[in-house]
């Protein structure tokens, strides 16, 4: 099948790679030309574990091609995919002006039947806003159906995700459609979830929500933990075994981050504001995660009585391992306050760094001052404090000694609990962690 994906970010890029691989011709559409160029040259715009190599076997097969000229890419398909983004705006809402804008341009190009279908994280209706705004732009007299196809991909994984997805959600609103997006999905043989638009819309906000939920109760109970003197890991270990809660998602830490999480609670509940609802448990959610953020940050201080010219090291920039994504990253709000505190900061992240450049750069900043290492040794050479925001295998796998060994004072403050207690102990470090 012809297919044109919209958008070749995080879920459009993704999503094209995966289809062609599957079997369709699939052309990937953008605006940004230097992007396109990369793409052609077989380079990712973002790192992606296995993308790289997934678009070089569909290029070798001929079946992925990159362009900017969206006109003859959506008129020779028969499907297209909306993947653009739906950034935050400052009240909560999702920002739809990309949806809107290739919405037109679809409706301006297509000249004969296909099936659009909405991809991105879009608010409930908006399936239904995209099909209208269609169908009185397009003047060609051409049969033009929407569908929803919400992504549930974790960043690190995409690529795996999409393949051998639990489920396929589809929500349309016609048995032609339906049977358009079983004969795409039939390669992958996944279960699909065949549900109305806004139902799949739904879905899509229900599940990362209640994930996030999920992640901020830990949190809560790990704050809790340390002041009655529990360990979060053990209460999280007991409770793992119970089939009605899960053994995902228990892991405590310095709270979720990203693009979706954030982004996609803000938006539900600006939703659920607009039908005069309060969703008071996504509320407490979002709250929750805003304060767990920094809670590393508040230890240290309690600890140091300033910062000011305290060589300090900092492991870990991105949101998670496996992403050079630094949206809502823990790292953003914590280096922040150690520089506006004077901290003099080495950082470390396997391939976070340059994206992290483009929010703080390298040098004096504030009353403090940052630079970056190219390794974990090298940023934890003579550092008095180290701060742990990412659970990247290059800093799992540091050894307790190193830390003693390397750094003038070793005081550690772990925020994805990488560390065994006894062992950092016996090693001769100060170490402090969630929850413990």
């Amino acid at each position: 099948m012809r297919i044109a994906v919209a958008g070749t970010g995080y879920v459009g890029l993704v999503a094209g790679v995966c289809f062609a691989y599957m079997g369709h011709d699939v052309t990937c559409v953008d605006i940004d030309v230097k992007k396109v160029e990369m793409l052609r040259n077989g380079i990712p715009p973002i790192f992606e574990a296995d993308l790289e190599e997934y678009m070089k076997k569909c290029s070798e097969l001929g079946r992925i091609h990159y362009t900017t000229d969206y006109r003859s890419a959506y008129k020779n398909a028969d499907v297209i995919f909306i993947g653009v983004g739906t950034p935050e705006m400052p009240d909560g809402s999702a920002n739809l002006s990309y949806v809107r804008e290739t919405a037109r341009q679809i409706a301006e190009s297509v000249v004969h039947d296909c099936l659009v279908v909405v991809k991105s994280t879009v608010p409930v209706g908006t399936n239904d806003m995209v099909e209208k705004f269609i169908k009185e732009y397009n003047k060609s007299g051409a049969e033009i159906e929407v569908a929803s196809n919400p992504e549930f991909l974790s960043q690190g994984s995409a690529v795996h995700d999409t393949l051998h997805a639990p489920r396929i959600v589809i929500g349309t609103e016609s048995e032609k459609a339906e049977r358009i997006l079983r004969d795409i999905y039939a390669p992958f043989n996944l279960p699909i979830v065949s549900v109305s638009r806004r139902s799949a819309e739904m879905i899509k906000y229900a599940c990362n929500d209640f994930l996030a939920l999920k992640i901020s109760y830990m949190n809560d109970i790990a704050n809790l933990c340390e002041l009655v003197g529990a360990d979060i890991t053990d209460v999280a270990k007991g409770m793992s075994y119970d089939k009605r809660i899960g053994a995902d998602y228990l892991n405590a830490g310095i709270g979720y981050g990203g693009s979706c999480f954030p982004k996609d609670t803000k938006a539900l509940r600006f939703l659920a504001k607009q039908h005069g609802y309060t969703l008071r448990t996504v509320d407490s959610a979002v709250g929750v995660n805003t304060d767990q953020k920094t809670v590393l940050f508040k230890k240290a201080s309690k600890r140091f009585d300033s910062f000011k010219g305290v060589k300090t090291a900092v492991l870990g920039l991105t949101f998670k391992p496996n992403t050079d994504d630094l949206r809502e990253a823990p790292s953003l709000d914590n280096i922040s306050l150690l520089l506006d505190s004077g901290a003099d900061i080495t950082a470390f992240d396997p391939v976070g760094t340059a994206n992290f450049k483009k929010s703080i750069p390298e040098g004096s900043v504030s009353n403090g001052s940052i630079r970056f290492a190219d390794s974990a040794q090298e940023a934890l050479d003579g550092a008095q404090v180290c701060f742990i925001f990412t659970e990247w295998k290059e800093i799992r796998s540091i050894e307790p000694e190193r830390f003693a060994r390397l750094m003038k004072t070793p005081i550690v403050y772990d925020g994805r609990n990488i560390y065994d207690i006894k062992k950092m102990k016996n090693a001769g470090v100060e170490y402090y962690s969630i929850g413990r």
